[in-house]
């Protein structure tokens, strides 16, 4: 018998999904259909600290409490009732980074995240060593520079994980890591579902002379495919999440994953031939690959899907910010003339005006980067717009080159896929901000990659409504469905979508922007040597 969002949350079946995003930790309560049912958030940033971006853990901890309380606020005002036990619990984060532990379980340095790009030395060395593209936010890539930066607390790390993994082992005690996550760690071996092998043992012998007491394959996570047993809520992890004490001990959680493998689940892009985009503060594209690439390719990361597969991933560190912010100069005007500020409006009415714009937005060019920019060859970033007295500077060009710049790098790691290694794509999907003025962001990115774009109804919901699907498939999936066939018909079987198809004009627009775009890239060059930050 169906029951109703109430008592589903009365009687344990709800289902717990929370996803630690670049600004936004979000929780998505979701029932035993898979929708959701109540949310909680908190707003969080991320802090340069002598030199490298960071979250503290104070904050990590604050934020998933405050998180889940109000989460639990939302229940009480809809329902009237409180959370005791759940059905299942999922915990996703931002993928990468470095957090090293020693004996006492406390962290040994601060929390290094994704966004970090002093990497390049172990990056590099690293590719050459396993003939394999180490991007320079990789866990590896981290641990390696901090060897080499002769760092006195690796000869102490116990346990290396990334920021879903920590929060994981705290609730439940124990060590894992879902498969996708951990194919940011360490390359994924496709036929063992586990980290490549030869790579551990060349990495344990590149380190062999420091004399360290640890190898690598005694401080990784263990890999967990999608349904594994991830563990239970401890009654400690019970304190730690809701701090009310209201909430039971025992719950099963499904393997912690990264928010590229969410994103995934959310958009129903885990088959072969399928992909997704995410276009937020930052942006990756997930192709779903049939076969091996031809070769390592530095623009390139090879990850898996939830379950295993692989995935070519073309990560951009920045995407939206810079526009945002372009965005709150107009919303700034529009206080000091004394009028209302609606914010979906403001994007709304620029984002469209964008659309009457020169497709090659007339030889205006912008360069988001907020931070540096692996994929364009930048090890910082500098936000910079560039014109000449002979472009055609009006309000839709400039807004339509900023668009533009949100996705010019994503356009430019997916070239390679598309033209050099003839890698096809029956559906991209996109999800994130960028996409949520009502066919803007998909034109743009139509244009780009070339390819139809479709954004579904259920976009909004995100990577936490990606985790709970993922801790449903691991207590609900009573046909043992693959998680493919579980989002199919599960999910995504009465899910409608959009799909916008690129124009000619539009796709030959952005070709010809693209070209001014690197030709550009020297004018950021010299901004990044010149300018301090």
């Amino acid at each position: 018998m169906k029951m109703d969002a109430k008592s589903t949350i009365e009687a344990g079946k709800a289902i717990l999904g929370i996803e630690f995003g670049s600004t936004r930790i979000k929780a998505v309560l979701i029932d035993q259909d898979n929708k959701p049912i109540a949310q909680g958030s908190y707003e969080w940033e991320n802090q340069l600290v002598d030199g490298l971006w960071t979250y503290s853990i104070e904050t990590v901890w604050t934020g998933l409490h405050t998180c889940y309380a109000d989460l639990r606020t939302d229940v009480n005002k809809k329902y009237g009732i409180e959370i005791t036990s759940l059905a299942s619990i999922g915990i996703s984060a931002m993928m990468h980074g470095y957090m090293a532990f020693g004996d006492g379980e406390d962290i040994l340095v601060p929390f290094r995240t994704w966004r970090n790009t002093n990497t390049g030395e172990a990056a590099a060395a690293l590719s050459s060593l396993f003939v394999y593209n180490i991007p320079l936010r990789w866990s590896i890539s981290h641990l390696y520079q901090a060897i080499l930066n002769g760092e006195e607390h690796v000869k102490d790390i116990k346990y290396l994980t990334t920021l879903a993994g920590y929060i994981h082992w705290k609730l439940t005690g124990r060590k894992v890591l879902g498969i996708g996550d951990a194919s940011g760690m360490l390359p994924i071996d496709p036929d063992t579902k586990n980290y490549s092998a030869d790579m551990v043992s060349k990495f344990n012998g590149l380190i062999a002379p420091k004399g360290f007491s640890w190898k690598l394959d005694d401080i990784l996570p263990e890999v967990l495919v999608a349904g594994a047993d991830a563990g239970t809520l401890t009654a400690k992890g019970a304190e730690m999440l809701d701090v009310s004490g209201n909430l039971q001990a025992g719950i099963p959680l499904c393997p912690p994953e990264g928010d590229a493998g969410t994103g995934m689940v959310a958009t129903n892009a885990v088959k072969q031939r399928t992909g997704n985009v995410s276009a937020g503060t930052s942006s990756f594209s997930m192709i779903v690959l049939e076969k091996e690439l031809s070769k390592p390719y530095e623009m390139i990361d090879m990850v898996t899907t939830p379950d295993g597969s692989p995935v070519a991933m073309v990560h951009c560190n920045n995407c939206t910010s810079d526009l945002n912010a372009w965005v709150n100069l107009f919303k700034e005007y529009q206080e000091l003339l004394g009028i209302k500020v609606d914010m979906n409006e403001i994007y709304g009415k620029l984002y469209n005006n964008a659309l009457n714009g020169d497709a090659d937005c007339g030889g205006l060019i912008s360069y988001n980067y907020i931070s540096g920019e692996p994929v364009a060859g930048l090890s910082e970033g500098r936000p910079l717009f560039v014109r000449s007295a002979n472009d055609k500077f009006n309000l839709a060009n400039f807004m339509r080159v900023h668009l533009y710049g949100s996705v010019c790098v994503l356009k430019i790691g997916n070239d390679i896929l598309f033209n050099e290694e003839d890698i096809k794509v029956d559906r991209i999907t996109g999800h994130g901000g960028l996409f949520k003025t009502k066919g803007v962001g998909q034109r743009v990115l139509a244009a780009a990659l070339n390819s139809p774009i479709s954004v579904m109804e259920t976009a909004g919901e995100g990577g936490a409504w990606g985790i709970a699907l993922l801790a449903s498939f691991l207590v609900n999936n009573e046909k043992q469905l693959t998680l493919a066939e579980y989002l199919d018909e599960k999910v995504f079987a009465n899910a409608e979508a959009t799909e916008i198809a690129p124009t000619e004009e539009d796709v030959a627009g952005f070709n010809a922007y693209i070209e001014n775009y690197k030709a550009g890239l020297a004018i950021e060059q010299a901004a990044v040597v010149n300018k301090k930050q």
